[in-house]
């Protein structure tokens, strides 16, 4: 029997397989983890789609959907798993709703809640975040009409169909209904992720006043002092990134890294490093280090003033752009960008800094990676191999500024079809402005006219990329940035283009938006044989 498949543009380089059941996406991805084709850089499996994203220089969707299609899917994948008891204290913010929702008092949710097993069936959104299914089809609760800015760690929630644990605070849109204090990720563990796939959950309510140990970390030898580069100002914390960790979706983590790749390749390439190395990320300027030793620095993407203040207590201008040497004694101070938002600072021989899950980038929504640099941090250099600086690189670019309007390509899709004609004519037609509340997770986006919907049904949660744009049943979109989530809940209605990825990340808040299609949603329809 032949079945069809859509494949749904969601970017540059990605596209969702839409499938008829969880049963089915699941079996689709063990195939392809199987037989993973060429130029695939990541699998991401959801309620009813997986989202592959591939290298645009190796391969195509083309090419990708007829490998897809190949696969007999008649055959079901089966999962095993272990059985884990999550004490819960079910005092979330939105039980009463939930109770009212489904016609049931606050006691039977509790109880049928607790009667209840959950099994993971994937995870995503965050590390250690697990989308189970219940055993009590009557567990069908939609989400909030607009997400939280934040969600506390450990709280127990309902979306649709599926039931999960928020493993640190973050943004989310989910309906809370208690909170545990078990930890759902500890890299100190064996296994990070509490909860992995097959996994079966069985929620007991916690007697009121009940302690519950969650996991005590190793309290770490101290190290002995360190020298280098004292942070003696930090307006903000500043943030190392590299590249991000591609490649990582199984345990719920996503790829994460500088919002303006090309400057953070730019700042490492001018003092000799390689591209990737890891560099601070320092937003709206107001930072300064204070060196114990002769380096070499170079300061790229957004333009921050840069004054050099002397051993000997005189004021020097340091070039942007271009590597520049400071004697030990010697304080640099980086002021607020004219434009832009987001500087690299990149060390030749680079930052003495602890790779987490294989990368040194910072990813502020899943808490992976090197800590917040603050004043009073000590940077190590780690004078690793670098070749010749390049006092030529730099080739100045015109960056936003708050109150211009900037223009980013869009790619629509995947779910271009769930928004009206005259909603899709909104995205492109008026000016969205960046908000106070974005983040690297993503800018938070307002307009006028909100994006009008087709109907409010609810979306199953599915893999989201880099550049979607999110939008909510307030019709406000939000703009995901390089620490977004994994998957999501709100239809998608375009993804900004790759070459337009960079520039998105300088955007400051107070900046507008206007959004240019250059590529139609244009969905692909093909058959499979099961």
């Amino acid at each position: 029997m032949a079945d069809q498949l859509r494949f749904l543009p969601a970017g540059s380089g990605a596209f969702l397989v839409e499938l008829d059941d969880l049963e089915t996406t699941l079996t689709l991805l063990d195939r392809l983890l199987a037989d993973r084709p060429e130029g695939v850089i990541e699998l991401v499996p959801a309620a009813r789609t997986v989202m592959v994203r591939f290298d645009p220089r190796v391969t195509d969707r083309a090419r990708l959907c007829t490998h897809i299609c190949a696969f007999d899917l008649g055959q079901r994948s089966s999962r095993q798993g272990e059985t884990i008891e999550v004490p819960v204290s079910y005092d979330g913010e939105d039980i009463a709703d939930v109770a009212e929702i489904l016609g049931w008092s606050i006691d039977e949710v509790i109880r049928r809640h607790t009667e209840a097993t959950y099994t993971v069936a994937f995870t995503g959104f965050a590390p250690g975040f697990a989308y189970m299914t219940s055993d009590d089809p009557d567990f069908d609760v939609p989400r909030r009409k607009s997400p939280r800015v934040r969600i506390p760690a450990g709280a127990v929630a309902l979306g649709g169909k599926f039931g999960g644990i928020y493993p640190s605070d973050s943004p989310g849109g989910w309906q809370i209904i208690g909170t545990t204090p078990l930890k759902m990720w500890d890299i100190s563990r064996a296994r990070a992720a509490l909860l992995a796939p097959g996994d079966r959950v069985r929620f007991r309510e916690m007697a009121k006043g009940a302690v519950v140990a969650a996991g005590v970390l190793p309290v770490p030898k101290a190290a002995p002092s360190a020298t280098g580069l004292v942070v003696t100002r930090a307006d903000r914390p500043a943030l190392f990134q590299d590249f991000g960790r591609p490649g990582r979706v199984d345990q719920g983590v996503s790829e994460s890294g500088a919002l303006d790749r090309s400057g953070l390749s730019e700042a490492n390439l001018s003092v000799g490093n390689p591209h990737n190395a890891a560099a601070l990320e320092i937003a709206f300027g107001g930072f300064a280090v204070k060196v114990d030793r002769p380096v070499t620095l170079a300061v790229t993407g957004a333009p921050a003033p840069l004054v050099i203040t002397t051993n000997d207590g005189r004021s020097v201008t340091a070039p942007f752009g271009r590597p520049f040497a400071l004697d030990a004694g010697d304080e640099l101070t980086l002021g607020f960008p004219p434009e832009g938002m987001r500087s690299y600072i990149a060390l030749r021989g680079g930052f003495a800094v602890q790779p987490v899950l294989g990368s040194t980038a910072t990813d502020t929504l899943a808490k992976v990676g090197p800590a917040p640099v603050t004043a009073g941090v000590v940077l190590v250099p780690a004078n690793a191999h670098a070749v010749a600086v390049d006092p030529f690189r730099h080739t100045a670019r015109s960056l936003p500024k708050a109150g211009e309007t900037v223009v980013l390509d869009v790619v629509l899709g995947p779910r271009t079809d769930w928004f009206t004609s005259k909603g899709v004519e909104t995205l492109t037609a008026q000016v969205w402005q960046v908000t106070a509340e974005s983040s690297r997770v993503g800018m938070r986006l307002s307009g006028a006219e909100p994006l009008e919907r087709r109907d409010a049904a609810e979306l199953p949660s599915e893999g989201t990329s880099l550049g979607a744009i999110q939008v909510p049943h307030s019709g406000q979109p939000v703009l995901f940035l390089a620490d977004h989530p994994l998957t999501g809940g709100y239809p998608v209605i375009g993804v900004v283009a790759r070459h337009h990825l960079d520039l998105a990340g300088q955007i400051p808040i107070g900046a507008n938006i206007r959004f240019n299609v250059v590529a139609p949603f244009d969905p692909l329809v093909r058959e499979t044989n099961r």
